[in-house]
This record gives C-alpha cells, sequence and structure tokens, in this order.
C-alpha cells in the first residue's frame, strides 16, 4: 500500500468521525435551543402557584360592633347583601354578626291573640366588623347602605349596654308570652276607629297592658264617661 493509500483511508477515517460527531451534536444543540427554553419557562410559569397562608404572626382583627344606616324596609335585603359580599372578598376574618334588630310582641285582633315579630329599629343595621379601608369601602359601596352612625362621618362605637339593648338582650323576659306593644299612655288624645263608639274622641286615662285595655274618657250626653276599649280600637290624635 503506498503513501497514497494511506493518506486516502485517514481521510475517509477522519470524515467518519466528524460525521458521527455532527449526528449528535444536533440533539445536545437542541436541548441548549432558545425555544427550547422558552418552553421551559412557559411549562414553569404555568405550573400552580404556592396557596397563600396568612401569617401566623399577624394579631387578630378587633371586632367592633357599629350602627348602619340603610333603606327602611329592605334590611333583610341588604344584610343578606352585605354576608355575600364579605364572602366573595374573602374578608370573613374582618367581620363578625350582621343583625337586623327584630322584637317579638303580642298583638290583639277581634278577641284573638296573635304572637309577631317586628324590626325593633326601622332603617338600621347593626354590623361587627374591623373597621379598615377595605371594610369600609366594602360596606359604603353595598347598594341601600348609607352611612355609618356617627359625628361628622366617624363611626361610632357601640357599648355593650347599647349593644345588649338594641338585640333586645337587656332585660331578660320571665314572661311566657311577649309583652303587648300599646302605642298610647295616660293623657293622650285618641280617636276611637272600631266599636259602637267609632269616630268619637277622648282622653286616655289608664292603660291595661296586661288584658291589652285602655280606659277612655269620652263626653256622652255631655257627661264625661269612662269607657273600656282594646288598644287596637284606638288612634292617637
Amino acid at each position: 500500500m503506498n503513501v497514497l493509500d494511506n493518506d486516502h483511508e485517514e481521510e475517509i477515517e477522519r470524515a467518519d468521525r466528524e460525521s458521527e460527531h455532527s449526528e449528535e451534536e444536533p440533539v445536545e444543540a437542541a436541548e441548549r435551543t432558545p425555544e427550547s427554553r422558552r418552553g421551559e419557562s412557559a411549562a414553569a410559569r404555568s405550573a400552580p402557584a404556592a396557596p397563600l397562608t396568612l401569617d401566623d404572626d399577624e394579631p387578630a382583627p378587633e371586632l367592633v360592633w357599629y350602627v348602619l344606616k340603610v333603606q327602611s324596609s329592605r334590611e333583610d335585603t341588604i344584610r343578606d347583601a352585605l354576608e355575600r359580599r364579605v364572602k366573595i372578598q374573602g374578608l370573613e376574618r374582618y367581620f363578625g354578626r350582621i343583625v337586623v334588630p327584630t322584637e317579638k310582641i303580642t298583638e290583639i285582633r277581634n278577641n284573638k291573640k296573635r304572637i309577631v315579630e317586628r324590626k325593633s329599629y326601622p332603617g338600621y343595621i347593626m354590623i361587627q366588623m374591623e373597621l379598615n379601608e377595605k371594610t369600609w369601602y366594602l360596606v359604603r359601596e353595598t347598594p341601600g347602605v348609607g352611612d355609618f352612625v356617627g359625628a361628622h362621618g366617624t363611626p361610632t362605637k357601640m357599648t355593650d349596654a347599647e349593644v345588649n339593648q338594641m338585640l333586645g338582650q337587656a332585660k331578660a323576659s320571665t314572661e311566657d308570652s311577649p309583652p303587648l306593644r300599646i302605642d298610647v299612655e295616660r293623657g293622650d288624645r285618641v280617636k276611637i276607629k272600631e266599636g259602637p263608639f267609632e269616630n268619637f274622641e277622648g282622653t286616655v286615662e289608664e292603660v291595661v297592658e296586661a288584658r291589652g285595655q285602655v280606659k277612655v274618657m269620652l263626653i256622652i250626653f255631655n257627661r264625661p264617661t269612662p269607657v273600656d276599649l282594646e288598644y287596637w280600637q284606638v288612634e292617637r290624635i
């Protein structure tokens, strides 16, 4: 074999080695291409983020009672809307109870007694919350809410006595049925709405809450005459 043949064989071997190297190179290069790196970045961005947790060192919210002025006759609807908004915005930890104060009273109509529930303070709602920028904005932006009760635009914190009174807890009732609500008192001028003395006017002499009656002094035949009436038969004038 001559020198040319040796040189030719060396060229062939060298070409084979370069060919093997060139076949492996694209694989390694592909692993380092910008497109591959962008794909990895996109995958990393699409991976779910770790859930947020509250800082254990963050102090517990200070929940205080306030009173809200709201549209009358819409108290229950506005309370429900507030509760929904608190839940949607994830601010439950900054709110406590939202209450429409009510009371149960006994009515007597046509000699029949019934117990009814009425709003103690129409046009107002009690709300327990920590007052900060987010909670203030949530409350004020709720449709039907007017403003917090307070002086000069500053919400006034309720005392424990005021809270108990508005919630009807100031005085525990030992009666089997709620007390009667009689809207007149001694000395009031009243008009008879029903019964044989309808349209007569007189003065209340006595209110008997236990029986749901009022004693009214009427002028009959030019003489003062006391008449016992059911409380719902009279109205203040």
